[in-house]
């Protein structure tokens, strides 16, 4: 029963932050060392959880994914160019996980080098939003450009440190663009369905965990509720773009960066 109440908060934690710039890797890792929800299962589990949250994204945005789907050999319409930019911008970061897959796994998940990216992400969030936003003029996907994607795709790679947030990273590569804030976000949402499916795809495949039936049961409750919570979250995150800035979310980061790296030096995390 404990097991599943962690896996519930996990859960909870990952459907709130995958998709709002604050890292829910980042995030987990430190939930999951301050409630002890660490080993092979937790891995796995995270991995599982993300699928939910993308799943998410897959329904709020049916109707425009399966358009663009469907218009790609279409003459004279969208899709092709939408498929088109997302897989540029998805390169980048693709090819450098893969690369540095083991390296990360090994020496980058850890509460202090979370704690470090959550503050230098938060501060480079505040600069370039306000330096580059308020010139923002691309309101639409259909005006995204090959370079500019691939700038987005270049920023996504800082989303290889965790704690950096691949939501924050992608949205300041947006910014610099010339993206609005909503399509900043929305196109970092599409441009998480094929990176998170093919980096946890990746970790499926490394993965050989033997799992209990009550794993099995936290395994399926996460994933309903990542996917539940992370629908409500899109939602209410897109409304708050439309109206506010981003700094909220930049100061809260380097607050929790702050807090953590002054609690490791005195001893209180590791």
């Amino acid at each position: 029963m404990l097991l599943i109440i962690k896996s519930i908060v996990i859960a909870i934690i990952e459907g709130l932050t995958e998709f709002v710039p604050v890292s829910s890797t980042g995030h987990m890792i430190l939930v999951g060392h301050l409630i002890e929800f660490k080993g092979d299962f937790a891995n796995l589990f995270e991995i599982v959880i993300q699928l939910g949250a993308i799943l998410a994204v897959v329904v709020l945005y049916w109707d425009k994914l399966y358009r663009s789907v469907k218009d790609i050999f279409v003459p004279g319409r969208r899709g092709l160019k939408f498929w088109i930019n997302i897989v540029v911008a998805a390169f980048p970061a693709a090819l450098l996980g893969f690369l540095l897959d083991d390296f990360i796994d090994a020496k980058l998940f850890n509460p202090i080098t979370v704690a470090a990216a959550l503050l230098v992400g938060g501060i480079l969030m505040i600069v370039i939003e306000n330096k580059y936003r308020r010139g923002n003029k691309i309101k639409s996907m259909d005006n995204i450009r090959l370079r500019q994607s691939f700038l987005v795709g270049l920023f996504q790679c800082l989303a290889l440190w965790p704690g950096m947030s691949r939501s924050a990273s992608t949205i300041m590569g947006g910014w610099i663009a010339g993206f609005s804030n909503v399509i900043a976000a929305e196109f970092s949402f599409f441009l998480a369905i094929p990176m998170m499916v093919g980096a946890s795809g990746l970790k499926l495949i490394k993965s050989n965990i033997i799992m209990t039936n009550v794993e099995i049961i936290a395994l399926v409750i996460g994933f309903v509720v990542a996917f539940i919570v992370s629908l409500i979250v899109i939602e209410k995150f897109i409304k708050f773009l439309q109206k506010k800035p981003m700094r909220i979310f930049a100061v809260y980061r380097i607050i929790v960066g702050a807090v953590l790296l002054i609690m490791a030096a005195f001893g209180k995390i590791s």
